[in-house]
């Protein structure tokens, strides 16, 4: 968290087989997870980016600014990246426009209608989860994507260590803006959640049925199982998270022992490996250099 760098990538989607939009041959279910839960992250990243340029001449500690406009630039890409696949989702599952559309309009009033402590609130509970989430993900790498299409495996490294790379920033800015309200911080954590979950869920219950998933019970049964359990993995690493004394460099989850797989992706990156395919024979060079 203490070496934030933007990184302007812009990968090319089609390079991604029509037919693997279920990217993860390790888990499936995963993928699919993952590409629902990904079609509203790229309009939230967007209204952080449009709340922090709003509030950032408020602060006054110089590395808080400084980490607020790496992260702006961090999620600005994110932002780009998922809005194009989910324009190639769309051929595939016909109700992600329909849900694309929902959650721009969701974030638009928000930025419209909404308080400025429920802006910065909301973007401190909401990047708590994608903080989480990066962290579990790449601490289970090799379950969830040692198998995976290229583009897509390289795709959602990238994200999870730069989410992970900035998980203290929103944080930080909500503190700075609001350290006397430490509750309303803690209802935000909460109804971020809540809202993550039920987009997701309405991503996730398409998906599976256009790949057939319902056509047999006992694997719609284990859809929904590994739908729950990563649910109920994400609530119960956010618990330290209601605490006064929390801060997310204090999180359980985070050591001194880095997640091995983000320390060797920046140095592969470093090195100028390419981020935009990560095949079989890259990954086995991100584990040796």
């Amino acid at each position: 968290m203490d070496d934030i760098l933007v990184r302007p990538l812009r990968f090319d989607f089609s390079r991604v087989n029509e037919s693997q939009f279920v990217w993860s041959e390790s888990s499936p279910e995963f993928s699919i997870f993952m590409n629902a839960l990904g079609i509203h992250v790229p309009y939230f990243e967007r209204f952080l980016v449009q709340v922090m340029r709003q509030y950032r001449g408020e602060l006054t500690d110089p590395n808080l600014r400084r980490d607020v406009q790496r992260i702006i630039g961090q999620e600005s890409h994110h932002a780009f990246n998922f809005i194009q696949w989910n324009a190639a989702m769309i051929r595939r599952y016909p109700k992600v426009e329909q849900l694309a559309i929902d959650a721009q309009h969701y974030f638009n009033s928000a930025i419209k209608h909404r308080s400025r402590q429920f802006q910065i609130g909301f973007t401190a509970g909401y990047e708590t989860f994608t903080f989480l989430g990066g962290m579990i993900i790449l601490d289970r790498y090799s379950e969830l994507m040692g198998r995976a299409d290229p583009v897509m495996r390289a795709l959602w490294v990238w994200h999870q260590v730069e989410e992970v790379e900035h998980g203290a920033v929103a944080f930080d800015f909500y503190k700075a803006c609001y350290a006397d309200k430490e509750w309303y911080r803690k209802l935000m954590v909460v109804y971020a959640f809540l809202h993550i979950s039920w987009q997701a869920i309405q991503g996730f219950a398409h998906m599976i049925k256009v790949e057939g998933y319902y056509r047999k019970p006992k694997r719609a049964l284990s859809a929904w199982r590994f739908f729950a359990s990563f649910a109920k993995d994400l609530a119960r690493a956010a618990i330290p998270v209601l605490s006064k004394h929390y801060h997310p460099r204090l999180h359980p989850i985070c050591n001194e022992a880095q997640n091995p797989v983000a320390v060797a992706w920046r140095d592969y990156v470093a090195k100028d490996g390419d981020p935009y395919w990560l095949d079989e024979q890259a990954v086995r060079r991100l584990q040796t250099d």
